[in-house]
């Protein structure tokens, strides 16, 4: 029956994001139009703790449409990306790496929404620690305006040339809308040739998020 959703593969999704809502409406758009698509399918949500541009629109969006919200922010970056009342729940953290290393560990798949440097960073982190069998999770970019043609351009530039296997083309999907990407992501089959590497990774983990509480103890 039409409008009915079924239940999703995941529980929870990662959403990269930037600090900043861009020059165009269609952005602001995007955000809560996933944000509502979350909701609908009852998805929580992770992100990157800020309560401005793009990342605060998303989570105000879930947190209101009910939806439980986890921000993880390094504790450096609280006073730039933070302004006004937090949504949800909140984790300081003490570095780059181990607020990307906690949006994973929470999340069962990730969507980027346009961003700049930063959201390409975790993106491409991501992106990778699928390539090498570190997860085998499914990545999502929700292209919204054809904003990123050109990274897909020169992704598949870089398999032409022989430095991206063409199976590894297929780690990212990407979708215009978010009701389109999110049922990319319900579909995605992932590759299983990583055992060793993720079992590995997943012990890293365990010593990081040990050493991680230790510190934010003290």
């Amino acid at each position: 029956m039409e409008g009915v959703i079924t239940r999703s593969r995941f529980k929870t999704v990662c959403v990269f994001c930037g600090s900043s809502a861009g020059k165009r409406d269609c952005y602001r758009d995007a955000a809560l139009d996933l944000a509502q698509e979350l909701v609908k399918r009852k998805l929580d949500l992770v992100y990157g703790g800020g309560s401005v541009g793009l990342m605060g629109l998303v989570s105000q969006e879930v947190h209101r449409g009910g939806g439980h919200v986890l921000g993880i922010i390094p504790k450096t970056l609280m006073c730039k990306e933070i302004t006004g009342e937090t949504v949800g729940e909140v984790r300081a953290v003490s570095s780059m790496h181990q607020r990307k290393a906690e949006m994973a560990r929470h999340s069962d798949c990730f969507i980027a929404l346009p961003g700049g440097y930063g959201t390409l960073e975790e993106l491409l982190e991501v992106i990778t620690w699928a390539q090498l069998g570190i997860h085998d999770k499914p990545v999502g970019l929700l292209n919204v305006d054809g904003y990123y043609n050109s990274l897909l351009v020169f992704i598949d530039k870089a398999v032409d040339d022989g430095f991206i296997m063409p199976a590894q083309r297929h780690i990212i999907v990407s979708a215009p809308n978010a009701k389109e990407l999110v049922q990319k992501l319900e579909d995605y089959v992932p590759m299983h040739d990583g055992v060793v590497a993720k079992a590995r990774w997943e012990a890293e983990q365990v010593e990081l998020n040990a050493s991680l509480h230790s510190e934010l103890a003290r």
